[in-house]
């Protein structure tokens, strides 16, 4: 970026630091950043969704629907986070390019899983080979996305059921007394209620979710982890322009740093939300603001 950095052995360390931190790896490494906090930005609501999608079935009168709904939060909950990643992305991965091979290739005869390989025409591949590299990475980071909201949706699922069944049953009966409908007593009374219920174990999953964003590395998407790693490690081939001994130590301080301060927004943030739901509520929460003023 600067003039001076042509010939690294020659600089001093202030002007050695100065090229090192502009090279184009490190404006890797600083928008890895961006791609973390993009993850949390769409999975959270998208979890939310499945989340309240599968807490609205497990109550449901339907017994198919109930069943369907506390099957999701009991398997996805039941299966380690670690495990679910590697399988699921491989699993969601293959099955849209079956679903392709089958409508593309009709004629293909060979077949799909070959031993350990599993090989579908070439018009079926997502993304196809010869796409840009960035649309590989956007569908590598979308296969994240939908893994990271389908497994923190069950947890959520859970907590937004346990928050339904917390309002009171005085609240739903009134209303139903009142000649309002089932629909109109689930819309108008208890989701405006409950939120007040869920957010304390909303809030822990956030902050598990922003733990777990680590988990972009092992599904191959090049996240600060990665590049920490790569660029904190004593340089190889790939990394020759500034050679420097095994740094990792520094750069992982760096993401401890980060995330003890973004948990700490985090934490400013959730507690603003909940004094503003609890406002007015029959809660612990709304009595103590209302004897505050």
């Amino acid at each position: 970026m600067f003039s001076f950095c042509t010939d690294p052995s020659v600089l001093s360390t202030p002007e050695w630091f100065a090229c090192y931190l502009t090279t184009g790896k490190l404006m890797l490494f600083y928008a890895s950043f961006g791609t973390v906090l993009l993850l949390l930005a769409i999975t959270a609501p998208v979890a939310l969704a499945f989340g309240f999608a599968g807490a609205s079935a497990a109550r449901a009168r339907f017994a198919p629907l109930s069943w369907l709904g506390r099957l999701y939060i009991a398997m996805v909950r039941g299966v380690p986070d670690i495990v679910f990643f590697l399988f699921f992305v491989i699993a969601l991965d293959q099955g849209f390019e079956y679903l392709r091979h089958k409508i593309k290739c009709p004629d293909w005869t060979d077949p799909i899983r070959q031993g350990s390989d599993f090989i579908v025409c070439p018009a079926a591949k997502l993304p196809l080979s010869t796409s840009p590299q960035i649309w590989h990475e956007i569908y590598g980071f979308s296969l994240a996305v939908l893994t990271f909201s389908i497994v923190f949706g069950a947890f959520a699922a859970n907590v937004l059921y346990g928050a339904m069944r917390a309002v009171p049953r005085a609240q739903i009966e009134t209303a139903e007394a009142y000649g309002m409908s089932h629909r109109q007593t689930f819309w108008r009374i208890l989701i405006p209620q409950m939120w007040v219920y869920a957010l304390p174990g909303l809030s822990n999953l956030w902050m598990v979710l922003v733990k777990a964003t680590p988990l972009l590395f092992l599904l191959g998407v090049e996240d600060i982890v990665y590049w920490a790693r790569e660029l904190g490690g004593a340089k190889t081939a790939r990394f020759t322009d500034y050679p420097h001994g095994d740094w990792r130590v520094w750069f992982f301080l760096g993401l401890l740093v980060f995330y003890l301060c973004f948990t700490r927004l985090s934490e400013i943030a959730l507690d603003r939300i909940m004094k503003r739901l609890t406002r007015g509520q029959a809660t612990m929460g709304g009595e103590a603001q209302r004897k505050a003023v």
